[in-house]
């Protein structure tokens, strides 16, 4: 997944806890959300980027819910988001984690898999 489709994809989630996102889907909106604060900030009003956040917030919480579904976790840990350091650290880890097998939470995405997986196929099947 690219950068385009991957803001395209968490945008039109925009309020979608459910379901899994890949490594690239949820790191490529995380650096469109940091790269639209920070210009932002250059260029615009506080009150304008205030609203821009907020506006970005719920997407980027949804994305890494459905980060955390990836793995087998539940979107609430999120929540450690509040013990500074420790459970940030915990976040970062698990969000840099690979895509898991099929869970509960549904299949694996589609560019969640290595790529060497992608590409290998059974013979008689098309990759």
């Amino acid at each position: 997944m690219d950068f385009v489709t991957s803001v395209k994809t968490c945008l039109q989630k925009y309020a979608q806890f459910e379901g899994r996102a890949s490594l690239a889907e949820f790191w490529w909106f995380a650096l469109f959300s940091l790269i639209v604060h920070v210009l932002g900030k250059v260029i615009f009003q506080p009150w304008i980027v205030a609203l821009v956040t907020l506006a970005l917030f719920v997407p980027l919480i949804a994305a890494g819910s459905r980060r955390l579904h990836d793995i087998g976790k539940s979107g609430w840990l999120q929540l450690l988001w509040i013990i500074p350091i420790f459970g940030w650290m915990i976040l970062l880890y698990w969000a840099a984690q690979p895509s898991g097998p099929a869970n509960h939470y549904g299949q694996p995405p589609v560019d969640g898999a290595p790529p060497m997986q992608r590409a290998e196929a059974a013979p008689g099947q098309q990759p």
